[in-house]
């Protein structure tokens, strides 16, 4: 069963005028559950249970696979980090760059007992065990031309989607906001953790059309 059969709502198939739904560059979660995951040597290493959304940051932050057991007994799961996984929209299945063995050490929890992932600590094991770059959380590759950025393809005026904040994006971008009134343009600098400043600017629609400042 692949991200095509859980399509509930349609938003892969090709419209009857040709028009194109959002897959691959933007996927439903919920049709990603269960998708399989296998290493380069094509090695089958379980199957995908959960994803994890950074509520700070709007991003994708990890992945989480089940490895090991026999029909969900004894099984292992693993917090992947989004980045570390591509989308192979050819056999519809993620691939996961690590040796089947070596998988078996990585950082791992039982079922009932589930690490704080907003722990610096635990999240830099996580990290270094998979060779990824915290600063770019919720980045990931796909076989096809760019890549995305939490479900956003990364280029000009990409947006960050920021849970009660304006987020830390850097650039310009159009963003949008839930209440207001109208179209206007403004500058916001965000504080980011290391003390330094970063401009956002960005073009704020809302939705009773008078008025409202970029960015979410």
């Amino acid at each position: 069963m692949t991200f095509l059969d859980r399509d509930k709502y349609g938003m892969y198939k090709q419209g009857a005028s040709g028009s194109q739904g959002p897959g691959p560059a933007l996927m439903g979660a919920d049709t990603l559950l269960g998708e399989d995951v296998v290493n380069t040597e094509e090695d089958s290493l379980g199957d995908i249970k959960e994803i994890m959304i950074d509520m700070r940051t709007g991003q994708v932050a990890y992945a989480v696979l089940a490895f090991g057991g026999m029909l969900g007994m004894g099984e292992k799961l693993f917090a992947v980090p989004w980045q570390a996984l591509q989308l192979d929209t050819v056999n519809k299945r993620f691939v996961l760059n690590v040796d089947k063995e070596r998988l078996q050490s990585a950082p791992g929890f039982n079922p009932d007992a589930w690490p704080d992932m907003t722990d610096v600590g635990w999240a830099g094991q996580i990290n270094t065990f998979y060779g990824t770059d915290p600063s770019r959380s919720g980045s990931m590759g796909m076989n096809m031309p760019g890549s995305m950025v939490g479900g956003t393809t990364v280029g000009a005026g990409a947006a960050s989607m920021g849970a009660g904040h304006a987020g830390t994006t850097t650039g310009t971008g159009t963003g949008s906001s839930m209440g207001g009134a109208g179209t206007t343009t403004e500058t916001t600098h965000t504080t980011l953790d290391n003390g330094s400043s970063s401009g956002i600017s960005g073009t704020g629609l809302n939705r009773d059309g008078t008025g409202g400042a970029g960015g979410l």
